[in-house]
C-alpha cells in the first residue's frame, strides 16, 4: 500500500477501514484469528499520530490485566506517546474512577475492594448463625445482581432472583458495606455507572476528558459495564467497540451478547465493520465452524476466510463407547508426534472439566505428558477428594486425615476442640476415630455437638457395611484376583463399587454440599462426583474391590505428577481456549446431552453454537472431532445419540472415522408438531417443532408436562414413542 505510514502498510484493507474509519460510532466485528489486538493497538496509535487526539483524553478498557498490558506494550511499540493513553480493565478503570471522586461519594480515598471472601464473610456477620456456604451463595447472588445493574430497589429483582427474602438480604448487605466504607468488585462498575448518570456536573466533566472510548472483546460485557459505557459516552464522543458475537460464550457469568448486537442501534449512526480473513485456520476448519454458528438466529453475520491455503479436512471420530475416546485421542497425538510435530502441538478440549479424569488416566499409563489448564487435576478436586475421604474412611476408620476431612462437612457443629479430644482418645486406645467418637459422644456438652457425632458415627458404621464385614487384612477364602492379577474380579453377585460410592455421596451430604453453590460450579462439581461414580465401575463392591480402586487412583496420582513437562499435551474446557490456538484440536464428548445438554433450547442453545464455533477456529491445521454412542452415567451406560452440531455440519466438509455419523438419508416420518408422545425417562408430551438435522433426519423439540422443552432425535433413540395427536 504505496503511501502509507510504515505503520500501516501491514494492514489488510479491512484492517485497514477500521484503523482509519472517522465519524462518531463504530463496531468492528472481528472473526476469530482476524487480527483484532493489532487492530486496536494501531487504531490508538493513528489517532494520536494523524488525528492529533491527546493521549490522555483515550481510554481503552479490557477484560484482563493480561490483555490490558499486551495492548499498551503493543500501542507503545508504535507511538510512544500511547504510554500516556488510559489502558485498562473495565475494573481497573472503575477503581480508579472511584478514589478520584471518592469524596462525593461518601468513600475514603483509601477505601479497600473486598474479594469473594471477604463479602461472605460480611454476609455471614450480617445473617448471624448462618453457616459459611450458605453467605457464599448469597453474596454470589449479590455480585450476579450488580453484573445485571440490579439495586435492591429494582423491580424484576425477584423475577431474577429466588433466593429467600433476597431484596431485603441485599439491602441488609449494602448497609453493611457501605458502612464499612469500602467496595465489592460489582461496586467498581455499578458504582461510577449510577454517579455518572446521577450528576450532570460529573458527567459533564469525564465526558470532556474522555474524547475516545474503545472497548475490546465487548461481547463480553455485562448490563453494568454496558450502562457505564453508555453514561461515560456523551453526543461528541467517538466509540469503537471491538468483538465478536460468534464468541460470546460467556453468558453464565453475566456476559449479555444483546450489547454488541443491538450497538447500532444504541449508537445511532454507527458503522460496522467486518474483520473476516482469518490468519490461524485452513479454510476447511472455518467452514466446519461457520456451518454450525450460521445456524444461530441471534447473530450479525460474517463468513471467515483463510489466508492460510491449504489443510486436511477435519475428522468426526464416531466410537462405540467412552472407553476408546482417551486411547483415540492418544493415536493422533502420538501421530503427531512422530511426524516431526510436539506433544505441545495437540490440545483435547471438552465441555465438562469432569470428562479430563479418562485422558489423566490413560495418558499417565502411557507414558503421554500432559498438562491440565484452568483446573487442578481431577483427584485433587475438592469435592472429589472429599468423597474419597469417605471411601478410606470406610476402609480404615484409623485414617486421621480423612476423619479430619469429612466428620464436620457438611457442618455437624462439631468444633475443633472436640475434634482434637476425639483423636486424642482413639490414639490412646485402638486408634479407631469412629469407635472414638461413638465412646466420647455423652461427654460432649452441647446437645448440637452429640446429635452431630451420633449421625456421623452412624453413617460411617452404614458405610463400612456396605463394603461387607471382616478385616481388609483378612485372607479371602479364593483368590479375589483376575489371572493377570491386576484387579479384583468383578463378581456378578456383587453390585459394582459405583453403586456404592454414589449411596456414600448422597448419604454423607456431599452432593447436596456442593450443590449449595452458584449454579456453574455446582454443575461442575457433580459432574465430577458422577465421573468418581463411573470410575469405580470395574470393581466390586467389597473391601477388596476398594483397596484396589483406593490403590490404582493413587498410582495414577503418583504417575501424572511425576513428570511435569513443558511438552505436553494440553488438556481444557472449551471455555478456557478462549483466545488460545493449537496446531491440532481434538474436541471431544460430541454427543446429545453432553454438548450440549438435554434442556439447551433457545439462548442456551445458541451460546452452545458459539462455545463449538470457539472450540473448533482454536485449531490451526488439524481438526478432530469425537462422539461415542456410549458413554457411563453414574456409572450405568447410556446410549446418546451425535450432538445435534455434528448433523449442522454442511455435507462434504469433513472425513469420518470409525462408525457411520448417519444411519441413512434423512426422512422426517411421522414427526409432525402437536403430536403426542411419552418418553422413558421424563414422561408425557406434545411435540413443540420438528427441524431438519441434515442427514441426521430431524430434530424434535418436545414440551414435557414438568415444563421442560428438550430435543431428541428420533433416528437414535428408542425411548420418544407417539401416542396420537394432542389435544
Amino acid at each position: 500500500m504505496a503511501g502509507l505510514p510504515e505503520y500501516l502498510q501491514p494492514l489488510n484493507p479491512e484492517q485497514l477501514a477500521a484503523v482509519t474509519h472517522e465519524g462518531r460510532s463504530l463496531l468492528i466485528l472481528a472473526g476469530a484469528g482476524s487480527g483484532k489486538t493489532r487492530v486496536i493497538t494501531t487504531k490508538i496509535a493513528w489517532l494520536i499520530r494523524e488525528k492529533k487526539y491527546e493521549p490522555e483524553s483515550i481510554l481503552a478498557v479490557t477484560f484482563t490485566n493480561k490483555a490490558a498490558r499486551e495492548m499498551a506494550e503493543r500501542a507503545r511499540a508504535i507511538e510512544s506517546r500511547c504510554e500516556r493513553t488510559m489502558i485498562r480493565t473495565f475494573h481497573s478503570f472503575g477503581a480508579w474512577f472511584l478514589r478520584r471522586n471518592a469524596a462525593a461519594l461518601s468513600l475514603r480515598s483509601d477505601f479497600a475492594i473486598y474479594d469473594d471472601d471477604d463479602q461472605a464473610t460480611l454476609v455471614k456477620a450480617m445473617e448471624g448463625d448462618g453457616q459459611l456456604r450458605d453467605a457464599q451463595t448469597l453474596a454470589r447472588a449479590i455480585s450476579r445482581a450488580k453484573d445485571k445493574a440490579m439495586a435492591p430497589d429494582h423491580p424484576e429483582l425477584e423475577r431474577e432472583f429466588t433466593e429467600r427474602a433476597f431484596r431485603r438480604r441485599y439491602a441488609e448487605y449494602e448497609k453493611r458495606l457501605r458502612a464499612t466504607g469500602n467496595v465489592d468488585f460489582g461496586d467498581l462498575i455499578l458504582l461510577p455507572a449510577r454517579a455518572l448518570e446521577a450528576d450532570e456536573a460529573l458527567r459533564r466533566r469525564f465526558r470532556q476528558r474522555f474524547r475516545v472510548i474503545l472497548v475490546d472483546e465487548y461481547q463480553d460485557t455485562n448490563v453494568a459495564q454496558y450502562e457505564l459505557l453508555r453514561a461515560l459516552a456523551g453526543p461528541d464522543t467517538y466509540v469503537c467497540v471491538v468483538g465478536d458475537d460468534d464468541q460470546s460464550i460467556y453468558r453464565f457469568r453475566g456476559a449479555e451478547i444483546r450489547n454488541i448486537l443491538s450497538f447500532p442501534e444504541t449508537f445511532p449512526g454507527t458503522e460496522v465493520v467486518r474483520l473476516t480473513r482469518n490468519y490461524r485456520s485452513h479454510q476447511a476448519i472455518l467452514d466446519v465452524a461457520g456451518s454450525v454458528v450460521s445456524k444461530n438466529s441471534g447473530r450479525l453475520g460474517k463468513d471467515l476466510v483463510a489466508v492460510k491455503e491449504g489443510g486436511p479436512k477435519p475428522t468426526v471420530a464416531v466410537l462405540a463407547d467412552a472407553d476408546e475416546e482417551a486411547p483415540y485421542c492418544s493415536r493422533v497425538a502420538e501421530r503427531r508426534a512422530r511426524a516431526g510435530g510436539s506433544w505441545a502441538d495437540v490440545a483435547i478440549l471438552y465441555r465438562n472439566n469432569a470428562q479430563s479424569l479418562a485422558f489423566e488416566k490413560f495418558f499417565a499409563r502411557r507414558g503421554i505428558p500432559y498438562r491440565i489448564v484452568g483446573s487442578v487435576r481431577f483427584y485433587e478436586r475438592e469435592e472429589v477428594k472429599d468423597v474419597l475421604a469417605w471411601l478410606q474412611l470406610a476402609s480404615n476408620p484409623r485414617d486421621e486425615v480423612a476423619f479430619r476431612r469429612v466428620v464436620n462437612k457438611p457442618s455437624r457443629g462439631i468444633g475443633d476442640t472436640s475434634l482434637d479430644c476425639i483423636v486424642e482418645a482413639a490414639v490412646d486406645t485402638t486408634g479407631d476415630l469412629v469407635a472414638a467418637a461413638e465412646a466420647a459422644r455423652e461427654s460432649l456438652k452441647s446437645a448440637k455437638t452429640r446429635n452431630g457425632v451420633a449421625a456421623f458415627v452412624a453413617m460411617a458404621r452404614g458405610f463400612a457395611e456396605l463394603l461387607g464385614s471382616g478385616s481388609p487384612d483378612a485372607a479371602p477364602d479364593a483368590d479375589p484376583f483376575d489371572p493377570a492379577g491386576d484387579s479384583p474380579r468383578l463378581d456378578p453377585s456383587l453390585p459394582k463399587l459405583s453403586v456404592v460410592v454414589e449411596r456414600i455421596a448422597k448419604d454423607s451430604g456431599l452432593v447436596e454440599y456442593h450443590k449449595a453453590q452458584d449454579a456453574v460450579a455446582a454443575t461442575q462439581k457433580v459432574a465430577n462426583i458422577d465421573e468418581l461414580i463411573n470410575a469405580a465401575t470395574d470393581w466390586p463392591a467389597n473391601r477388596e474391590g476398594l483397596a484396589a480402586f483406593l490403590e490404582t487412583i493413587e498410582l495414577d496420582r503418583r504417575m501424572a505428577n511425576a513428570d511435569e513437562a513443558s511438552d505436553a499435551v494440553t488438556l481444557i474446557t472449551m471455555h478456557n481456549t478462549k483466545g488460545l490456538e493449537f496446531p491440532c484440536v481434538i474436541v471431544t464428548g460430541l454427543e446429545q446431552g453432553l454438548f450440549p445438554r438435554e434442556d439447551d433450547s433457545g439462548d442456551d442453545l445458541e451460546e452452545q453454537r458459539r462455545l463449538f464455533y470457539v472450540a473448533a477456529t482454536r485449531a490451526k491445521d488439524e481438526l478432530h472431532l469425537v462422539c461415542c454412542r456410549r458413554r457411563l452415567y453414574r456409572g450405568r451406560p447410556m446410549e446418546n445419540p451425535p450432538s445435534i452440531f455434528l448433523g449442522e455440519i454442511g455435507k462434504g466438509l469433513y472425513e469420518t472415522v470409525g462408525g457411520a455419523l448417519h444411519a441413512g438419508a434423512a426422512a422426517t416420518g411421522p414427526w409432525k408438531p402437536g403430536l403426542a408422545v411419552y418418553h422413558d425417562d421424563h414422561g408425557s408430551g406434545f411435540v413443540t417443532a420438528v427441524k431438519p438435522a441434515g442427514e441426521a433426519g430431524v430434530v424434535v423439540s418436545v414440551r414435557f408436562e414438568t415444563g421442560r422443552v428438550l430435543q431428541f432425535f428420533p433416528k437414535y433413540t428408542s425411548k420418544l414413542e407417539i401416542f396420537g395427536k394432542n389435544h
